[in-house]
């Protein structure tokens, strides 16, 4: 299990290591084909750590949670990276490029409703990838008695993402009114 953890923790390293490298040749270097394929390998990161999970529950490991921890990783990794890639390369560009700043966040009205439902869409992917690779290694270990984590994993995910869900659409029916609006009873 502590092996499984390391590789969760190297795989999160390498993943901005590679991030930042891109950009420092994209921005500082002016490499822009360099940047370029720095940034395409992040998500050869995803594959390593599927591959060492693999190995490791083949090799004869009870699945564990950072086994199942790696899955969730991946699936948001996958979900979430191009725009974690985004958003870092926009206050890069801004910083060292001369680049536009960086949008403000919108909080207030549809539009703070709207960027909660891509978040939560965002957050469906992850968990459609992930729980995919946990039912893929479940079928691969084969042994129910090895891998009855994952299916608790599974659930608890499913949870988080309901909860998601009903945190991310209560903006849709009711959105955040800015607090400048003045009240009428003036």
């Amino acid at each position: 299990m502590k092996s499984i953890v390391a590789f969760i923790i190297g795989c999160e390293i390498a993943f901005w290591i590679f991030v930042l490298a891109g950009l420092i040749s994209r921005y500082i270097f002016r490499r822009k084909k360099t940047g370029a394929v720095l940034l395409y390998c992040t998500p050869v990161i995803d594959l390593i750590l599927l591959v060492l999970t693999v190995i490791d529950l083949r090799g004869g490991a009870v699945a564990s949670t950072a086994h199942g921890l790696a899955a969730i990783y991946i699936g948001a990794s996958i979900a979430y990276g191009h725009a974690m890639i985004n958003w870092a390369d926009v206050r890069f560009a801004h910083r060292f490029a001369g680049g536009p700043a960086p949008q403000k966040k919108i909080k207030i009205g549809k539009e703070h409703a709207r960027n909660e439902r891509r978040g939560w869409y965002k957050h469906a992917i992850a968990w459609i990838i992930g729980c995919g690779i946990l039912y893929g290694m479940i079928l691969m270990v084969n042994a129910e008695s090895r891998t009855e984590v994952f299916v608790q994993v599974i659930r608890t995910w499913s949870i988080v993402l309901a909860i998601d869900f009903v945190y991310s659409f209560s903006y849709t029916l009711w959105p955040r009114a800015s607090k400048n609006t003045v009240s009428d009873k003036t």
